[in-house]
């Protein structure tokens, strides 16, 4: 019987043992979970963009008339016009561009054959103005003549006074019709010269051999070279962009906002700037364009945008690595406050139409409706619902309820 006893005894204590690890197993343990507190301090709503640099003043140095234009920038870099990028210029010395008439082109057999029908033409002309010059000569030595004979005619009463200005009025009417086929004569010869001109053709020689027939552009402002646009030789029409200079020195930069984002920003509005491979800087706005724009984002939607200047305040030392059309990330404040209550963004869920989190009491979450105000990519403001130092669950999971026992996830 004693024997039955303990062994009854042991099954039951087994039994018992059992149940109690079965119960701690199938007990619900907290969930792990990130929290932080809600806390009061400083916080800044900005919109972020990309944006470029520009240097704010760029010369384009243009091509003055048609012609040919030679190479600016050279190997070798010995001649005094070659120019590369980063090359220092200075106003009204330094020769950017050289330019060269263009040489004549080449003649189809057309165009030759009309050419050399309207060079005999011209030949023709010539020949028949010299040949009137010589007929014309001829009456004026006649009517020298004649006008001599009638002067000693008239010193002896043997003619008439009238007989004698007859003879003068004919000696200069003559007179004037030479000089009058002379200068036809004139003009026959210089257009032969223009038909027997249209006649060239490019004979592949280097027109660089003659000096005085270039065209010396140089520096419109001192700076730096900017951009090459006509780096090699080529014949290039008037106005055609050559060179592009400016002062690296004197940068802005140039954003393109959302409409809806650019009424927010102020003119004189604190600008952080970052993202180009440099420390931080600070800049403020200096103009926010009246007219936006219509732009095609990476993603093919038609967005609006606005177009806003901002000026960089650092000294020149701190950005001195930046240049023209550089890529640099800013974020304008559009809303600050030294004394807000926030937490962070990824706290908050939706629970109907509201906002809440949840809040961390005695071990547990529980639910709780928050009325929010400004917020940015990390922070919230809150304007009601919670007080400083209280806890709240971030990025919570669909296991935390109402009620649900949660426990601060251990560190790694």
């Amino acid at each position: 019987m004693q024997r039955n006893w303990l062994k009854r005894v042991g099954w039951l204590g087994a039994m018992g043992v059992a149940a109690v690890a079965v119960a701690w197993f199938a007990w619900p343990r907290p969930i792990p979970v990130d929290t932080a507190r809600a806390a009061r301090g400083p916080m800044a709503v900005t919109a972020d963009e990309e944006a470029r640099t520009r240097v704010r003043h760029v010369y384009t140095v243009s091509a003055p008339v048609a012609g040919r234009v030679l190479r600016i920038s050279r190997p070798d870099g010995h001649d005094e016009t070659s120019l590369h990028v980063g090359d220092e210029v200075v106003r009204g010395r330094t020769i950017v561009a050289v330019m060269q008439p263009m040489a004549p082109g080449l003649l189809d057999v057309r165009s030759r054959a009309e050419l050399d029908a309207a060079l005999v033409a011209a030949n023709a002309v010539v020949t028949l103005a010299e040949a009137e010059i010589r007929r014309i000569d001829a009456a004026v030595s006649f009517a020298r003549t004649e006008l001599a004979r009638a002067e000693g005619l008239a010193r002896s009463n043997t003619i008439p006074e009238r007989d004698l200005e007859k003879a003068r009025f004919d000696l200069e009417t003559i007179q004037a019709q030479l000089a009058t086929a002379k200068a036809q004569l004139e003009v026959r010869r210089r257009e032969q010269a223009v038909a027997s001109a249209r006649l060239l053709e490019s004979s592949g020689t280097d027109a660089s051999t003659n000096q005085g027939c270039c065209v010396k552009i140089s520096a419109p402002e001192s700076g730096r070279v900017l951009r090459i646009v006509q780096e090699d030789e080529a014949v290039v029409q008037a106005g055609a962009p050559l060179v592009q200079i400016g002062d690296p020195r004197d940068l802005e930069i140039v954003a393109d906002f959302l409409s809806t984002e650019a009424v927010q920003i102020k003119a004189g509005a604190a600008v952080t700037i970052d993202g180009w491979g440099g420390p931080v800087l600070r800049g403020r706005v200096i103009r926010v364009d009246p007219a936006g724009f219509a732009k095609v984002s990476a993603l093919g939607i038609e967005e609006q945008r606005v177009g806003t200047v901002i000026d960089l305040v650092d000294p020149p030392e701190s950005w001195a690595r930046l240049g023209h059309d550089f890529r640099v990330i800013v974020h304008v404040a559009i809303w600050e406050s030294k004394d807000s209550l926030t937490l962070p963004v990824s706290a908050l869920f939706r629970r109907g139409d509201d906002w809440a989190v949840f809040a961390v009491k005695d071990g547990r979450a529980r639910a709780t409706v928050v009325r929010t105000g400004q917020r940015n990519s990390k922070l919230v403001e809150v304007l009601s619902g919670l007080s400083p130092g209280d806890r709240v669950v971030l990025h919570p999971s669909d296991r935390v309820v109402d009620g649900t026992a949660v426990a601060d996830r251990e560190p790694r």
